[in-house]
C-alpha cells in the first residue's frame, strides 16, 4: 500500500528488523534517556522510524505519519526527493568524503551560495547550523576584538556555550543578564552573553549602548520560533548596531532558502554583517555554511592563522561532497518560478484548515504562522514577545500535539512546524481528520 493508504491503518505491518519494544530495550541500554538529542517523548507516543518518503515518515511498525517537523525544516523538499537521491547516489560513486583539499562539487554549491546570500561576498562551509553560529559569533568576536554577544530571550542558536543561555527560561529574564540553560557553562559565560526581548527596540538600545566598549555583536534569529518581527524591529537592529559600531548576525539556519532564495535578508530588506545557515545547504545532509561581507569572512583564510585576528574554521565534513551535490539539487528546484508562491500557499491552506477544526471544536487556540512556519497556540492572537509564549497555556498545548501524534501526525511538542514542497492536499485532509480526533482526546 501506499504511504497515504497506509497512514493510519489499526492494524499495519512490522517492517522493522526488531520489533519496536526491542528497538527501544537497545536504545535504553545505548543511548542517554533513549533519545537523540534534546526530546524525549511519552512511551505512549514514541516511535523509532523506518523510513521517510515524500511528506511522510514510517515506523518499525509499519504506522505512516503526516511529517510536520520536517528535519528541523531543514527537508524543504519532504523526504527522498528524487533528484535528490539520484544527485546523492551518483556522488556516492565517486566519493562520499574527501579532506583537507577542496573538490570539485564544494566549489560549484559555494559559488551558487554567494549568488544568493545578499550579505555574502565569501563563505565559509560548517558541518551543522550549531557550528555556523559559533562560528559566526566567534569571528565577530575576531573582528572586533570585543567578547560579549547579544541574543534575545527564547531564541535558539545552537548546542554550544554562547548560545545556551534564556532558550527555554521559566520566568523572564533580569535583562540583560541571561539564565543558563544547562549545566557545565564556564563561569564567565554569564558576563558574555546579554539578553534582550525580542520585538524590543527601547530596551535592546539601552543595553547595546551600556556595553558597546565590550560588545562585539548582536545575533537575531529573524523569525524568532513562531513570532515575527514588528515591521521595524530588524531595521531597528541594524541601525543600532550601526550606531554603536557592534555588528550584525543574523541566524539562518531556519529561515534561509525557505522564506526565499534570499532568505529573511530578501524577505525583509534587511542586511547583516555576517549570517549563518543550517542543513538545507546541504539538502538536508551534513553540511551549513556562514556567509559575510569578505572583510569579516576574510579573518576566516588559513594563511591567517598566528594573528591575532585570525578565526578558525575547520571540521572534517566542511564542504563534503554527498551533501553538496544533495544541496545544488535542492537549489533547482527552489529556483523553479512559483516554488515559494506555491510552498507559502500550501501552508496559508494548512493553518487555515486547522484554524476551522479548532473554531468548530471551540478550541480556544490559534493556527498561527507565515510562510511555511505554523503552529498551533492556546492563545487568542499570534505572539509577539517570548513572554506572550510563556503565557500562553502550554499544558493544554503539549496535550493537542500529544493527541495529534496518536492520531498519525509527527510533531514534536510545543515546537514551530513546517510545512514542506511535497505536502498535498490529501496531507491537509488528513490533518484536519487527526486534528479534530485529537481535540475530541482532550
Amino acid at each position: 500500500m501506499t504511504p497515504a493508504e497506509t497512514a493510519l491503518s489499526d492494524a499495519p505491518e512490522p517492517v522493522g528488523a526488531m520489533e519496536h519494544d526491542e528497538y527501544y530495550k537497545v536504545a535504553t541500554e545505548a543511548l542517554p534517556g533513549a533519545g537523540l538529542g534534546s526530546y524525549s517523548l511519552p512511551d505512549d507516543v514514541r516511535f523509532v522510524v523506518h523510513k521517510g518518503a515524500g511528506s511522510r515518515i514510517q515506523d518499525v511498525r509499519g504506522r505512516w505519519y503526516v511529517d510536520y517537523v520536517g528535519g528541523a525544516g531543514a527537508l524543504i523538499l519532504g523526504h527522498a526527493f528524487p533528484t535528490v537521491v539520484e544527485a546523492v547516489k551518483d556522488q556516492a560513486e565517486r566519493g562520499i568524503h574527501f579532506f583537507g583539499t577542496l573538490n570539485e562539487q564544494a566549489i560549484q554549491l559555494a559559488e551558487q551560495l554567494v549568488s544568493l546570500i545578499p550579505c555574502a561576498d565569501r563563505i565559509a562551509f560548517t558541518t551543522t547550523g550549531s557550528e555556523a553560529t559559533a562560528y559566526a559569533m566567534r569571528t565577530a568576536r575576531a573582528a572586533t576584538g570585543r567578547s560579549k554577544v547579544l541574543k534575545f530571550e527564547g531564541a535558539y542558536h545552537g548546542n554550544h556555550d554562547y548560545s545556551a543561555f534564556s532558550v527555554t527560561p521559566t520566568a523572564l529574564s533580569n535583562y540583560p543578564k541571561g539564565r543558563p540553560d544547562t549545566g557545565g557553562l564556564p563561569a564567565n559565560m554569564v558576563d558574555n552573553v546579554l539578553i534582550s526581548p525580542y520585538n524590543d527596540l527601547d530596551t535592546l538600545r539601552r543595553i547595546v549602548e551600556e556595553n558597546r566598549v565590550d560588545l562585539a555583536a548582536v545575533i537575531v534569529e529573524p523569525i524568532q520560533r513562531i513570532i515575527f518581527p514588528r515591521e521595524d524591529f530588524l531595521p531597528g537592529i541594524r541601525k543600532i548596531c550601526d550606531d554603536n559600531g557592534v555588528l550584525l548576525i543574523f541566524d539562518e539556519v531556519v529561515t534561509g532558502f525557505r522564506l526565499g532564495l534570499g532568505g529573511a535578508q530578501e524577505y525583509f530588506g534587511v542586511i547583516p554583517d555576517i549570517a549563518s545557515y543550517g542543513k538545507v545547504v546541504g539538502g538536508g545532509g551534513p553540511l551549513g555554511c556562514v556567509g559575510g561581507k569578505a572583510e569579516f569572512m576574510d579573518l576566516m583564510n588559513p594563511r591567517n592563522r598566528g594573528q591575532a585576528n585570525y578565526s578558525y574554521v575547520n571540521g572534517t565534513l566542511h564542504g563534503n561532497p554527498v551533501a553538496a551535490v544533495a544541496g545544488m539539487a535542492t537549489l533547482d528546484e527552489l529556483k523553479k518560478p512559483s516554488f515559494y508562491t506555491d510552498l507559502h500557499a500550501l501552508a496559508d491552506d494548512v493553518c487555515n484548515a486547522c484554524q476551522e477544526v479548532l473554531d468548530k471544536k471551540r478550541v480556544p487556540a490559534i493556527a498561527t504562522g507565515k510562510g511555511s512556519f505554523w503552529q498551533i497556540l492556546f492563545m487568542d492572537k499570534p505572539p509577539v514577545t517570548h513572554a506572550d509564549v510563556m503565557n500562553a497555556d502550554n499544558v493544554a498545548g503539549r496535550a493537542l500535539d500529544l493527541a495529534q501524534m496518536h492520531e498519525g501526525l509527527y510533531v514534536l511538542p510545543n515546537v514551530r512546524r513546517f510545512v514542506s514542497a511535497v505536502h498535498t492536499g490529501q496531507d491537509i485532509e488528513e490533518t484536519v481528520r487527526a486534528l479534530d480526533a485529537a481535540c475530541k482526546r482532550l
